[in-house]
């Protein structure tokens, strides 16, 4: 039986009764993230574009646009698109710790406008979504080189999408073998664009929509080869850069005994990219020890597993810049003893005692101790002219799911964010009020409603 079929039978024959309920309510963690992050990502450029590109288009009227206030709705494909777009623009969404895939974004994306057009309970939107995050997860496990062969995350990300698509759907098993087949030949991102440009978001968008239509191509009967997946020079050995074989055994065992909603999702409570959360937080603890003025530091040196140098820009310009730049989050988190959304704004990033903290960062040598418990996680020390040193260790970022995401981090975070997509306080609250208690909506129209403000 081919890896595809067996996902797909898995993945379709889940009903909600099935998944334990930290699955659900992680499910809807990860809508009020994703939409909170939209709203961040709904004043950015690239953001405009494929909006303005998308309703040129036009089409039939079935989703919404989040946060337009005014705007029409659109064809089911067009909708995903522009909001999974907004939300990865804004680069606090979510993460795959594993990998540092973004599933939530055309997951959300995909799932709201699917069943806003096509009708789903709130239950049945969250089963999807943690069925469609399973899917990625596999997908991630039988393909960890893809990074290291110049691919984004987004060739991982695109099979949330397919697959919470395809329940909302009502595909049988047949159907969604093929969708997923599909799936595996339309995925497309390079990792080296999404670093240094906004072509990350456009990754998303168009995992978003590559995986709806094929969807939609598998319900009307178009099929694919369905061993793509695990065939040589298939999916997993051209992407992945693994045996076929190989990577089909691990994205197919063990099903149902845990669920990687659970166990490898993280939620950015601050911007940027998620292997530099920790950076910033393991930064701002030895701070807050220190006690000290930005000019007594002598030293703030780094250390993670695998870590002998820094990445990315090492003076952040702009969004894209500091979202990929190590040396800022870990120079922010020394300056400012914190580190939070403030940080993603143009006076911060430009702030001249974080520059010149920067230029103090070292790595240092990888930790041996505790290695193990590291996902994301840094050792941060900060040597003072006077000559003490203070250190911490953060072994996971806040948000991650192993560490226990607690509602009141994503309510800030919500609160913090839904006002710059237009959102007022007693919209916001209405709105929290829904997602908290999504499993028993009846469907998604009250919440979509609210998003558009003008409405």
């Amino acid at each position: 039986m081919s890896a595809a079929r067996e996902l797909a039978n898995f993945l379709t024959g889940v009903t909600p009764p099935d998944l334990p309920a930290q699955a659900m309510d992680h499910a809807a963690v990860l809508i009020a993230s994703t939409l909170a992050s939209a709203a961040m990502g709904s004043t950015l450029e690239s953001s405009r574009i494929v909006k303005d590109m998308a309703v040129s288009l036009g089409g039939s009227a079935r989703a919404s646009i989040w946060f337009d206030k005014a705007g029409p709705k659109l064809p089911v494909v067009y909708a995903a698109q522009v909001n999974a777009v907004m939300s990865d623009a804004a680069a606090s969404d979510d993460s795959d710790l594993r990998t540092i895939v973004h599933c939530g974004t055309p997951l959300v994306a995909t799932a709201l406008a699917a069943a806003e057009h096509h009708g789903g309970t709130g239950e049945e939107v969250l089963a999807a979504i943690v069925v469609g995050y399973e899917a990625s997860g596999r997908i991630i496990d039988a393909m960890t080189g893809f990074r290291e062969r110049g691919f984004h995350g987004s060739q991982a990300a695109i099979f949330s999408a397919t697959v919470a698509a395809a329940r909302l759907l009502h595909l049988d098993a047949e159907q969604t073998t093929h969708a997923i087949a599909l799936t595996a030949t339309s995925s497309s991102g390079l990792a080296k664009a999404a670093n240094t440009s906004v072509a990350r978001e456009y990754h998303a968008g168009m995992a978003t929509m590559a995986g709806i239509q094929a969807v939609r191509a598998a319900q009307r009967g178009y099929k694919a080869e369905e061993r793509i997946l695990e065939m040589k020079l298939g999916f997993f050995e051209a992407v992945g850069g693994v045996d076929g074989n190989e990577g089909a055994a691990l994205a197919t065992r063990d099903r149902g005994g845990s669920w990687d909603i659970v166990t490898d999702m993280a939620v950015k409570l601050v911007p940027g990219g998620h292997p530099y959360h920790a950076l910033a937080e393991a930064a701002a603890n030895a701070a807050r020890k220190a006690q000290a003025a930005a000019e007594a530091i002598e030293s703030i040196t780094v250390s993670r597993p695998g870590l002998t140098a820094l990445s990315g820009p090492l003076h952040p310009k702009d969004l894209v810049d500091m979202a990929h730049s190590p040396a800022y989050f870990t120079a922010a988190g020394a300056a400012d003893r914190d580190f939070s959304w403030a940080n993603a704004t143009p006076a911060k990033i430009a702030d001249p005692v974080i520059h010149s903290l920067i230029d103090k960062v070292r790595v240092g040598l990888p930790p041996t101790e505790n290695a193990e418990r590291y996902r994301q996680g840094a050792t941060v020390t900060i040597a003072l002219r006077d000559g003490r040193s203070f250190t911490s260790t953060v072994y996971a970022p806040k948000g991650s799911g192993q560490l226990g995401i607690a509602w009141n981090d994503i309510d800030a975070k919500f609160r913090a964010l839904a006002p710059l997509g237009g959102l007022g306080g007693d919209a916001i609250s209405r709105t929290l009020d829904i997602i908290h208690d999504f499993r028993r909506a009846a469907g998604v129209s009250p919440l979509l409603d609210l998003l558009r403000p003008a409405n």
